[in-house]
């Protein structure tokens, strides 16, 4: 019989994957046919709106180019992304049964991450020359028994204090406020950057049209960027949240969790943390990040 009940459709379309030699990519697929099937005849989808769709996702793609990843904001406006990483993350402390102090939650990676950042000395000045507030981080990498880790890459990277990261930037090429640091014999870290600030995600595409018709803002939070990396290790992605920053209730990628909220100490010019004689007031965060085992 070749013609199938509207019922029918969704198990006729998973019935011609038997053959299909990857069982997971099959059970994906098979959810995702269900599903979608399933939200069509929920809404009772019309040609025009379907061809929207389609429209829509197509253009998502064309606007995406090496400075700019229009599908990873897609994924994190609508939660995806961080639903991702939440379970990856559930998963592999489970697997690594962790014990001791919590390991540090990851978030979302973002559509600005760049591959092989500048790698500079504990202590450098990433913020200079640059619009923000100076700030200065510090704190140490361990595992979630307490002992330090050695020697991990630390990559770090956020907007200006304009709300802008450097690839949005087409007057100043070249990489800023981005760099990678490796943690001490104590597994301590320490440079200095500007204190994060709201921004919104870029709006003059296709997703910034969906945000405008599902009547949300498009704005995040002030944060830093973190992503850690060590022999022997979980690799964490992760932010530091600004806690007096707007937003946090509202994280247009829904990223936010209670545990990245950090203090960002407000200082009068004088002597920092770290010696440097400031002539301008500046801020403070203190962190310290705990890994998972590698399994």
């Amino acid at each position: 019989m070749s013609q199938h009940a509207i019922e029918e459709l969704a198990q006729a379309v998973i019935a011609r994957m038997d053959s299909a030699p990857n069982p997971r990519f099959k059970q994906i697929m098979t959810s995702l046919i269900t599903h979608a099937h399933a939200m069509v005849r929920e809404v009772d989808l019309r040609p025009d709106e379907w061809m929207a769709a389609i429209q829509f996702l197509t253009a998502t793609g064309q606007k995406c180019d090496d400075k700019r990843q229009e599908v990873i904001l897609l994924s994190d406006t609508l939660g995806i992304s961080m639903l991702v990483v939440a379970l990856d993350q559930l998963r592999g402390e489970i697997a690594a049964k962790a014990s001791g102090t919590p390991a540090t939650e990851a978030t979302v990676q973002g559509p600005f991450y760049v591959e092989s950042p500048p790698e500079l000395p504990l202590g450098s000045d990433i913020g200079q020359g640059e619009p923000g507030e100076p700030a200065y981080y510090s704190g140490r990498v361990t595992d979630v028994a307490g002992k330090p880790i050695a020697n991990c890459a630390l990559d770090v990277w956020s907007s200006d204090g304009d709300g802008f990261y450097d690839v949005q930037r087409e007057h100043k090429p070249g990489m800023h406020l981005r760099a990678r640091f490796r943690t001490n014999a104590n597994g301590n870290y320490r440079f200095w950057s500007v204190k994060p600030s709201k921004y919104p995600v870029p709006v003059d595409g296709p997703v910034g049209t969906m945000l405008l018709a599902m009547g949300r803002h498009p704005f995040r939070p002030g944060h830093m960027h973190t992503m850690l990396q060590a022999p022997g290790y979980q690799k964490l992605t992760t932010h530091l949240f600004d806690s007096t920053s707007e937003y946090l209730d509202s994280d247009a990628v829904f990223g936010v969790r209670d545990s990245l909220i950090v203090n960002f100490a407000a200082h009068a010019p004088g002597a920092a943390p770290d010696g440097r004689v400031m002539k301008v007031p500046y801020h403070s965060a203190n962190f310290d990040f705990k890994l998972v085992p590698a399994v």
